[in-house]
């Protein structure tokens, strides 16, 4: 089987830890160019620009965008431009705008595109999802609290305007509550937590209306030390689904359904990869914007509160 050849862009943490080991595992793809300015990927041609890497590497059908959301969409409109299939790191784009005309785009140009959300990967989404089918939903809780400092260490634009703030991983929460619930719910208020000396929020508690729920509720914060809480509890007329470590591990009432190996978490790029390939084949767009829309909701309803400035 022939490995069809992929760029990646933007070569940090993430791309260090889940897109390479992905790509590299992948039976679909081949690593073949790099393109940062900070970063380079031993073995494998690296671009200091995305221009340089289009003209020099027809070759290569595919880019994988894995740069911070602000930058992101000069880069996805170039390479749509140059007919090249595109997969975009989470969150899309640095706002709505922006992700509508990268579909257009690709529809244009007759491409790929993917906009992937790597927590509906998780290896139990799936089975959640079939579980709440049917379900009338009285309850919604999220808890997802987790220490930046671990996560993303130094990186200064999370706190930038366009960095999203404790929605880089609360956006991952949402991504897998749209795709489980069996009705779409709306945001109807919000509370924003900013440290003093940042732009973006550090905690955030949403309120959602869900059809039929007393309360849908989510708890965002970055400032959880030890352990690290990804909860999701959905109350229903026939027992409550608990999803625990991001969508590892689901439980029905108090009984664990197929527990998972330490290697569950690690299935969500190498499906993602997976995904693209059946999307490059048939040139389809797969750009489900819903996670994104309630964090724009949540800026725009949302009470600002000032607290304690944050340092690293």
């Amino acid at each position: 089987m022939t490995k069809r050849k992929i760029a990646l862009v933007g070569i940090g943490k993430i791309a260090r830890d889940q897109h390479i080991p992905a790509i590299n595992a992948s039976e679909d793809w081949e690593l073949a160019a790099t393109v940062s300015r900070h970063g380079s990927v031993d073995g494998i041609d690296g671009y200091e620009d995305l221009g340089a890497m289009l003209q020099a590497r027809p070759d290569i059908e595919v880019v994988s965008l894995c740069m911070p959301p602000g930058p992101r969409f000069g880069y996805a409109e170039a390479a749509l431009m140059a007919g090249r299939h595109v997969m975009l790191e989470k969150p899309p784009g640095a706002t709505l705008a922006e992700c509508d005309a990268l579909k257009e785009i690709a529809r244009e140009e007759g491409v790929a595109l993917f906009a992937s959300w790597h927590s509906r990967e998780a290896d139990k989404v799936d089975a959640a999802r079939d579980w709440l089918k049917g379900k009338h939903v009285r309850r919604l809780d999220v808890t997802w609290k987790e220490d930046v400092r671990r996560w993303h260490p130094g990186q200064e634009w999370i706190f930038e305007p366009g960095g999203l703030g404790v929605f880089d991983p609360g956006i991952n929460a949402l991504s897998i509550l749209t795709k489980i619930l069996p009705e779409p719910m709306h945001l109807i208020a919000a509370v924003l937590e900013t440290p003093e000396n940042r732009q973006t929020p550090i905690a955030s508690a949403l309120t959602f209306a869900y059809p039929g729920a007393e309360t849908a509720r989510a708890v965002f914060d970055w400032r959880q030390e030890g352990d690290q809480t990804w909860t999701i509890s959905v109350g229903t007329d026939a027992g409550t689904l608990t999803l625990h470590d991001g969508g590892a591990r689901l439980f029905i009432g108090e009984v664990e359904e197929a527990k998972a190996d330490d290697a569950a978490l690690a299935g969500e790029y190498p499906r993602l990869y997976a995904h693209l390939a059946r999307l490059v084949g048939l040139r389809q767009i797969d750009m489900d914007l819903t996670p994104m829309i309630h964090v724009a909701d949540a800026f725009t309803l949302g009470e600002r509160k000032t607290v304690a400035p944050f340092h690293w």
